[in-house]
């Protein structure tokens, strides 16, 4: 399977498939009347003085670049934590982050005074949590699914001391650590 080595296109790539989830979720959630308004409708109420250009075409589109957008920096933050703390646990730290992420996004839209389009019923709100927690749980499956090996790896904190175990991908190779040159075991 391809594997991605750079971390910002896999958070690109990641955050953008959990953001067509988030999407879809917040749609069921306007079509069964759960919800008020879609998210893009209330982020492009950050933009825009009234609730009629939010809702028109190129409010929905605006609202939906927004929406990407902050799908896509969650994916690269979400790839650097991955990256920092290992892909163990991702069911924990997807929903976390996309709870937190979403709780974040939903309180800077809904305290902003401009913002006449922003949702005040608990039903929207909690419909967004959801979305945003699918959100997390793709985004960060997605990631540990199609990102390398290599960037799971921590580097070396010096090039001193040698490594106390294998990397990832030392052990699926059988290859033995390389020597540093200022190895104590070397002889000159």
């Amino acid at each position: 399977m391809f594997k991605i080595k750079d971390r910002v296109v896999l958070g690109v790539v990641a955050g953008l498939a959990g953001n067509v989830i988030k999407m879809a979720i917040d749609e069921i959630s306007i079509k069964k009347k759960i919800s008020q308004r879609s998210f893009r409708e209330t982020a492009a109420g950050v933009w825009v003085s009234k609730k009629s250009e939010a809702t028109n075409i190129k409010g929905q589109i605006l609202g939906g670049l927004l929406d990407f957008g902050m799908g896509i920096l969650g994916g690269i933050s979400m790839v650097y934590l991955l990256s920092k703390t290992g892909r163990d646990h991702i069911t924990i730290k997807g929903l976390t982050s996309g709870i937190t992420m979403g709780s974040f996004i939903t309180f800077v839209m809904g305290t902003l005074p401009q913002n006449q389009v922003r949702p005040k019923d608990a039903a929207s709100n909690l419909s967004y949590m959801v979305s945003h927690a699918a959100y997390g749980l793709v985004t960060t499956a997605v990631a540990a699914k199609l990102g390398h090996p290599l960037l799971w790896d921590t580097k070396p904190q010096n090039n001193y001391l040698e490594p106390s175990e294998l990397t990832t991908e030392q052990t699926k190779s059988n290859i033995m650590p390389i020597k540093s040159k200022h190895s104590r075991s070397e002889k000159k």
